[in-house]
Order: C-alpha cells, then sequence, then structure tokens
C-alpha cells in the first residue's frame, strides 16, 4: 500500500474497492498488522465456518520476553490461577531441559522428592505442587501416562519461536437481519 502525501493527489478507485483483497502489511512502531476477510475458522460449538475480520498483529520480541508473553498469554488464555501458573512454569522449565524429538518432547518426569520437584526445591509445598498440577491435568495441559511421568500438549510445550493467540468476538444481540445473513440469506438492497 503506497502512502498518501498529497489528498489533492489521490489516486481514486470509484468502481472497486481496493481494499477488499490487499492484506499488505502496516509497518507499526512495534511491528505489523495484516488486515483480512476471511472465512477460514471453524465455530468450535457447531463445526460451521463463518467470514470474519481477521486483524493479525505481528511482533518481534527478545528470547527472555517472549517466555513472559507467551506465558502471560497462556496463563490469561486459559484463567490459570496463581498456583496453577506456578507449577506450568516450572513445568515448562523441565520441559525445556528435556529430550526433543521433531521439535518437542512428548512426555516428561514430573517426581516430587527431597520437598521438590524432580529434587530441586521450588518453593512451594508438595500438597500446593499437587493442587496447580490437577489444575493442569484439568486443562489439558498434561495427560498421565505412568506414574510421575505426563504426556505433553504439543501446542502448549514446545520449542518453537512464534506463537499466536486469538482471541474471537462474538456479538450476542443480534437483530433478526444478522441471523438471516448468519444462515446464508442475502441483504436487501434498497
Amino acid at each position: 500500500m503506497e502512502k498518501i502525501t498529497n489528498l489533492k493527489q489521490l489516486k481514486l478507485s470509484p468502481k472497486v474497492n481496493p481494499l477488499i483483497e490487499s492484506s499488505t502489511p502496516i509497518k507499526t512502531k512495534n511491528g505489523l498488522v495484516v488486515t483480512k476477510m476471511g472465512n477460514n475458522l471453524l465455530d468450535p460449538e457447531t463445526g460451521e465456518q463463518h467470514t470474519h475480520a481477521l486483524i493479525h498483529t505481528i511482533k518481534t520480541i527478545n528470547d527472555a520476553n517472549f517466555l513472559k508473553v507467551f506465558a502471560e498469554g497462556v496463563k490469561k488464555t486459559f484463567e490459570l490461577n496463581r498456583t496453577e501458573m506456578r507449577v506450568f512454569q516450572k513445568v515448562l522449565e523441565i520441559y525445556k531441559k528435556g529430550k526433543m524429538t521433531g521439535g518437542y518432547a512428548d512426555s516428561i518426569t514430573l517426581c516430587w522428592f527431597d520437598d521438590g520437584l524432580n529434587g530441586e526445591k521450588i518453593g512451594m509445598s508438595d500438597r500446593t505442587f499437587q493442587n496447580g498440577l490437577k489444575g493442569l491435568l484439568n486443562k489439558g495441559f498434561l495427560s498421565p501416562k505412568l506414574r510421575d511421568q505426563f504426556w505433553v500438549n504439543p501446542s502448549l510445550f514446545f520449542k518453537g519461536d512464534r506463537v499466536a493467540f486469538i482471541t474471537e468476538y462474538k456479538r450476542t444481540n443480534k437483530t433478526e437481519q444478522n441471523k438471516l445473513e448468519d444462515a446464508g440469506q442475502q441483504r436487501l438492497i434498497d
């Protein structure tokens, strides 16, 4: 997209909206923003495809901030309480030290002994750790494999360098016309 520098010399387009098919990245102070209309998102409740206005922001951050942003994004998305978050961070540390196959480790060992996780003191009691672990199991972060061994959710535990948190905002008070359009009815033009 070209920059507008003179409003008196605008490139006019009276018959075609050039912004419909355009998804040219827009540079911002902290990254890039790409906008587009898409119908490639599925409603997880119904399985239906819906048209969405997509606003994709790409921000580049250093490694230390990446881990912080990732952890905060996970905390917010899964509504982790303080204990679940502390346990998630400790489990993530253990995961990062583990052997990887195909870009991720499929399971980890979480054994409580010597008043610590895998023998290392982590600043919490066994009971606190167990409560946080239960929360991570209930929210699909981990799944039991063997005693003290757990399968990991590869979407939440990975050694990649990119992550996207997508929040969809769904309107609750739809007009009758909006409901008809969602069902495929085309709007009548006045």
